[in-house]
């Protein structure tokens, strides 16, 4: 594999394999309707006049006519002798010398018509009688018979067309281009301008790429050493970190074609679409090799073929699996053609998929860390107008958990709140704000909430924060609101600490921490209320994860009942006994009760304080970081300086100036899933 293959002569190649422009069939739609008006305008002769049954008698008994033919015992066609023509075509010289009749007459019966003929002429010396004639008009036969036909081909054709549209160029084996690769095309020519500049916070993941990019542009580098261009790589990772972004700006960067198509492009309604569609996706590949096949959510061909003899033998995603198994590491040889895939369900690709040979290289792109973040700010920022109090270091802190994605959404929406307050540049408030739109949901400013609704609201809020900031592994709070934003009442923000683990006591303590207030509600009110409901659900599924899952209650013991290959949700038992089951309810609840047991204990020894608190957020709605210092003093674990937000005016949806320092967040989210403590009202 030279160089010079893939530079110099690449751009030549690539003009010379151009497909040719095939022949449009609406020229023969334009020539048929062309010679159908043609022959219905001026085909033929001048039509004649047809007359009724009277004035042909007349014409009879003034011995104005010459002859009579009764074409097919229909049509009775009169032609005038010359004392007819000068009494009833003065005008017209040249019809004397027509061969075509001078008037028409539908008759229905002929019997009746040679009577009235006869009766007419009654006494005359030499009559007029009807000469009986057979015509055929081959060509008004023959376009009825065909021009039904050409109308149903001409639909036809037009049907099948417009199901074949979109697919690329090559042999597919299909008629009409069904089976077809739809795969895009980009290459030297094709305007894409994502390169690797634009790939930020993946640099584990980018140099990767980049390895594959320059083996392609220099491959004596590595084959000096007797090394192989890998055949596969699969770009693993949740929703949103930017797994087709560094596939775009592999396009961007390889002076090579590249081929991008997706999982769902594959799969037809017709038998046998999917694997032609791959055969011909491998065939263009490897005449414009050294190329590379980039394959978005390839999980939608690549999930594990099913074990199950009720499945079938001819299932349509199977064969198309089987196809691209053959492809990347069969029989055949397709040297010099990469495969790059992206998926977020690796759990469930087969394991034929998988292995060396085919993808050679499975890279994790998860999501970013504080630098990541920061460097992804950066890229985003670059055609916004920012002002001065903006900070990209201290933004990038407040969104722990955030995608690449979920950034981008960020610095949009807080472009659009900026323009919406008719501002001059985006200012730090707006990106507050937009944080707390995207995590929380929208403001609900007109929802109608009763006084004693508020104020269960407002004790239950100030458990959350007082639980969580007496507590040592719970995860510190920023802000605590009772405005209702999306579903929720009310919410709390937490600034949780990137760890890789997680210990017992830091995952009891959060526990605790979410259950702070229900726990406020039954020590201050007497009574609980419908308010916990993701509390709850978010209990239940840590206590559950602990017992089930992490091996963290010792009556189960070191045992785990995950499945990380995701099997178990199809099968129909459990992996455990009922009397496992019954054990792990019996754990959980345990954990559950003893974790409200202690966030009673703590608000009961912290009552004073908690009360202070529930009344600071029905004055003011928003209680920041700082009002928890002033009531409960410092956290004696905190061994770094939070930078708690201090209280700002912000400007509302109108532009106005509120008078309530509420809603100001510098702060939001959980440890990687951005949740936040909500309070969800009940029917």
């Amino acid at each position: 594999m030279e160089n010079n293959n893939s530079s110099g002569n690449f751009s030549n190649n690539n003009k010379n394999n151009k497909p040719k422009k095939g022949f449009n069939f609406l020229w023969i739609y334009g020539i048929l309707a062309v010679v159908f008006i043609a022959s219905t305008v001026f085909g033929g002769t001048k039509s004649a006049e047809e007359i009724d049954k009277g004035k042909l008698i007349t014409l009879l008994r003034d011995k104005d006519v010459e002859k009579i033919d009764l074409v097919n015992g229909e049509v009775a066609e009169i032609y005038l002798n010359e004392d007819g023509l000068n009494k009833y075509f003065p005008n017209d010289k040249s019809g004397a010398f027509s061969l075509s009749p001078n008037y028409t007459l539908r008759i229905g019966s002929v019997e009746r018509f040679e009577q009235d003929i006869e009766e007419a002429q009654e006494g005359f010396e030499n009559p007029v009688y009807p000469h009986m004639v057979k015509r055929h008009n081959w060509g008004s036969e023959i376009f009825s018979w065909i021009f039904p036909l050409l109308l149903i081909f001409g639909f036809w054709f037009l049907i099948i067309r417009m199901m074949g549209r979109g697919n690329g160029p090559g042999g597919g084996g299909q008629i009409f281009n069904i089976g077809k690769s739809q795969a895009k095309l980009y290459d030297n020519e094709s305007d894409v301008k994502v390169t690797f500049k634009d790939v930020a916070g993946l640099e584990e993941a980018k140099e990767e790429v980049v390895e594959v990019v320059d083996f392609l542009k220099n491959p004596k580098k590595y084959t000096r050493l007797g090394g192989k261009i890998p055949k596969g790589v699969l770009l693993v990772g949740p929703p949103g970190t930017g797994k087709t972004l560094l596939a775009k700006s592999v396009a961007g960067e390889a002076n090579v074609p590249f081929f991008s198509i997706s999982g769902s492009d594959f799969v037809e309604m017709f038998v046998g679409v999917g694997a032609s569609r791959v055969r011909d996706l491998f065939k263009q590949a490897k005449e414009k090799s050294p190329s590379i096949i980039f394959i978005d959510e390839i999980d939608a061909i690549g999930r594990a073929r099913s074990k199950s003899p009720m499945s079938g033998g001819n299932d349509e995603r199977e064969s198309t699996l089987n196809q691209l198994l053959t492809e990347m590491d069969g029989f055949g040889t397709n040297s010099g053609v990469i495969v790059i895939a992206a998926t977020n369900r690796a759990d469930i690709l087969d394991k034929a998929l998988m292995r060396a040979g085919r993808f050679d290289r499975q890279i994790y792109v998860e999501l970013p860390d504080l630098i990541g973040r920061k460097e992804i700010f950066e890229v985003h920022m670059r055609k916004l107008k920012l002002a001065d109090d903006v900070s990209v270091e201290f933004l990038a802190k407040q969104t722990p958990g955030f995608s690449g994605a979920d950034i981008a959404n960020v610095c949009n929406e807080a472009a659009l709140m900026a323009a919406r307050r008719s501002k001059d540049a985006i200012e730090k408030q707006d990106f507050l704000d937009a944080i707390d739109r995207i995590v929380g949901g929208l403001e609900k400013k007109n929802k109608v909430i009763t006084d004693s609704e508020k104020k269960v609201i407002a004790f239950h809020e100030a458990g959350h924060a007082t639980t969580s900031w007496l507590l040592e592994f719970a995860h510190p709070l920023v802000k605590v609101t009772i405005v209702p934003r999306g579903k929720a009442l009310g919410a709390a923000w937490y600034l949780p600490n990137e760890r890789q683990i997680t210990t017992k006591e830091q995952m009891y303590h959060e526990m605790i921490a979410t259950l702070g207030g229900r726990a406020a509600e039954q020590l201050v009110f007497g009574h609980i209320s419908t308010g916990a409901l993701s509390d709850l659900e978010k209990v239940t599924k840590q206590a559950t994860a602990m017992v089930a899952y992490y091996g963290l209650d010792e009556r189960i013991g070191n045992r785990s009942y995950y499945d990380s290959t995701g099997q178990q949700d199809y099968a129909l038992t459990k992996p455990f006994s009922d009397k496992t089951a019954e054990i792990i309810d019996e754990q959980v609840s345990k954990l559950i009760e003893s974790a409200y047991q202690e966030a009673l204990r703590i608000l009961g020894e912290n009552l004073d304080g908690l009360t202070q608190l529930a009344n600071k957020l029905i004055d003011k709605e928003v209680v920041f970081g700082d009002d928890l210092e002033m009531i409960f003093g410092k956290r004696p674990w905190v061994k770094e300086e939070i930078d708690f937000p201090k209280e700002s005016q912000k400007t509302t949806d109108d532009g106005q100036q509120s008078d309530k320092n509420s809603d100001s967040s510098d702060n939001v989210s959980e440890e990687n899933t951005k949740n936040i403590n909500t309070e969800e009202s009940q029917n």
